[in-house]
């Protein structure tokens, strides 16, 4: 990579601003200087070819993924779906775990782990309508596929919105969904908000904060993608700066710039934040709550979901854990990224929930 990065004309970093304008210059050019000059993409090579990856071509499009089969026999099939601007990379550290775990009282997993349509190695879509229904029919579809007659889900950020559907649209298949959000919202009734615990207080408060001040990026996807998308695909430097103001500070820097590089280096920047376009113009959507039992393992710093508006929309929620920030024998946790920053919290909680349900 070689880029010189200068301020943006009129907009220099104004003297104990920080971040308020948005991602500070200084932030933005330690980052684009590690990818310049540091950063080992060849590594990130390595790691997702010691797995096996495949290709297929799902309702016309191409869906790349990993799955790496766990040497048990009682293992239980799982797929796990990742998010923008995540990527399966944030899923490698779970494989290892997952797959084998070292208590063999613990369960194991076959692990299948796609690439959203349009995202990394999936490749641009070539096709409209990609939302959150759509991939849930495709990951169905590759799990038939796969010849896996019962099987999980498990999902984060927009991986938390399409695990629920899969278990909506293949219930006789799903044993359960595992996911750190629950995204449900208040419905406008001011009943909904009586009695609401401090800590749904708190949720509220912190959501409302998210709204006010970090909430453009999908205002923008879901509106106009197109017109930011030239930006994007233009620019390295345009791409780091926009992808990493949903990376927390405290991620290591070569997590962002891997998951920044692979949209950059497979031309999907545009073809990914198009996927809010089309889950904001979906039209009818399901009515019904979900059925299929739930989890949730949510983690401090990230999006605080509200019981009570999340059982509006699932039924059958059967484990609803809230991290604290320090986890005993683990240290401090939290954030977006759970399956890289607390990955052996995660698969805990996987594992404890899914066992639950034998």
């Amino acid at each position: 990579m070689s880029c010189v990065l200068a301020a943006p004309g009129g907009a220099q970093d104004r003297d104990g601003a920080g971040d308020a304008y948005g991602m500070s210059i200084d932030r933005v050019r330690a980052l684009a200087e590690r990818w310049r000059d540091g950063f080992d993409w060849r590594a990130v090579e390595a790691r997702l070819n010691a797995h096996p990856q495949f290709v297929t071509e799902i309702d016309g499009e191409q869906i790349h993924f990993l799955h790496v089969r766990s040497p048990r026999a009682d293992a239980t099939p799982l797929v796990l779906t990742h998010g923008w601007p995540g990527s399966v990379l944030e899923y490698l550290d779970v494989i290892a775990p997952l797959t084998e775990p070292t208590d063999p009282d613990a369960p194991a997993f076959h692990v299948v782990v796609p690439s959203l349509p349009g995202f990394g190695f999936s490749g641009p879509t070539r096709s409209a309508g990609w939302n959150r229904y759509r991939t849930a029919r495709a990951w169905a579809e590759l799990m038939n596929r796969l010849g896996y007659e019962s099987y999980g889900a498990v999902g984060n950020d927009a991986g938390s919105m399409i695990a629920p559907e899969l278990g909506r649209i293949d219930p006789t298949r799903v044993i359960g969904v595992h996911v750190t959000q629950l995204f449900s919202f208040p419905s406008g009734d001011p009943a909904e908000f009586a009695g609401l615990s401090e800590a749904d207080q708190a949720a509220l408060g912190h959501l409302q904060w998210f709204y006010e001040n970090k909430f453009s990026f999908n205002q923008v996807h879901s509106q106009q993608p197109q017109t930011l998308a030239f930006a994007l695909t233009d620019s390295p430097v345009g791409l780091l700066a926009w992808n990493a103001q949903l990376f927390d500070e405290s991620l290591d820097a070569d997590f962002v710039l891997a998951n920044v590089a692979l949209y950059w280096f497979t031309g999907t920047a545009a073809s990914a934040i198009r996927f809010y376009w089309e889950d904001a113009h979906v039209g009818q959507a399901p009515a019904d709550p979900t059925t299929v039992p739930t989890a949730l393992a949510m983690f401090p710093g990230d999006f605080q979901s509200i019981r009570r508006f999340a059982e509006r929309d699932h039924s059958n929620i059967v484990r609803w854990t809230a991290y604290e920030t320090v986890v005993e024998g683990r240290g401090d946790v939290g954030g977006h990224y759970a399956a890289h920053q607390a990955t052996d919290v995660l698969v805990a909680d996987i594992q404890e929930f899914f066992a639950s349900l034998r």
